[in-house]
């Protein structure tokens, strides 16, 4: 019998954002996707494990994630947590007219996770939005904006990138996903990238086997289908637009290539997350 993967929903049917301290019994989970909702979490003490689409990050606080609603991730902790969890599902953000919390979102959707320093003003935010998430008025929503936005703005600032130990078998598969995550333009050329890195497609490919057991292009589609999927679920860009974004012929070869990937079209993919 197939095994389903369980998907958690961890917040209220009729909130749009949560904001509350991580649960200290949490040390093991099973595998699973969220409902719909985007979920940073912040961890100011623990150890052990986390797991993020197969891909295993050392628990070393003060350390910041970022689960997207597509992503499997689960828990293997060792010690007691400590933290906090910002659930924020679709409808918060398209009730903000803040776009610069827009941009601040779609710029940390990017990341899996993040070492952060000064984690004084970070605890100090945190514990302010648990806080005011409990409050009932009227102007709930506009506060708690704000203080995202300056949580958001804070951690960008201060944060710096994890680096997968286990993907560190070989600095030149390094050097090829720091490009890919640099912001640049997207290619769709393995050659484009093995000239960049000073290599050739067929050394850049066995360096990828090695590292990830993946080939060069497998790494390369993973990023552009992870990249479209940020897209669709974080920015009102039509598909034309993503699919000019990222470096696509046209539309409909994006959305044929996309399909192929996910088993889905960009629109639907888009549309199951609301």
């Amino acid at each position: 019998m197939e095994k389903k993967l369980l998907i958690k929903n961890k917040i209220e049917v009729n909130k749009t954002i949560k904001i509350a301290a991580f649960r200290k019994d949490i040390r093991k989970t099973s595998p699973h996707i969220h409902n719909n909702y985007f979920e940073i979490i912040y961890l100011s003490a623990g150890s052990g494990y986390h797991f993020i689409d197969s891909r295993r990050y050392d628990v070393d606080p003060p350390v910041m994630y970022f689960i997207r609603k597509d992503q499997v991730h689960y828990w293997e902790l060792d010690r007691d947590p400590e933290g906090f969890v910002v659930i924020i599902k679709k409808n918060f953000i398209a009730k903000s007219l803040d776009n610069e919390l827009k941009t601040l979102l779609v710029k940390i959707s990017h990341f899996s996770s993040l070492s952060v320093a000064d984690n004084s003003t970070i605890d100090a935010l945190f514990e302010i939005l648990v806080k005011e998430n409990n409050e009932e008025n009227e102007n709930a929503f506009h506060i708690i904006e704000g203080l995202l936005k300056a949580l958001l703005a804070k951690v960008i600032d201060v944060a710096r990138p994890i680096i997968n130990k286990r993907e560190l078998k070989t600095d030149l598969y390094q050097s090829f996903t720091d490009i890919l995550n640099s912001g640049q333009v997207v290619r769709h050329s393995v050659q484009f990238y093995a000239k960049k890195l000073n290599t050739s497609p067929q050394n850049l490919n066995a360096v990828c086997r090695k590292a990830v057991n993946q080939s060069a292009t497998e790494v390369l589609s993973g990023f552009i289908i992870s990249e479209a999927k940020r897209l669709l679920l974080y920015t009102n860009k039509n598909i034309g637009e993503i699919s000019f974004a990222l470096e696509f012929i046209d539309a409909s070869h994006f959305v044929k290539y996309f399909k192929r990937a996910t088993g889905q079209t960009p629109q639907a993919f888009r549309l199951s997350s609301e």
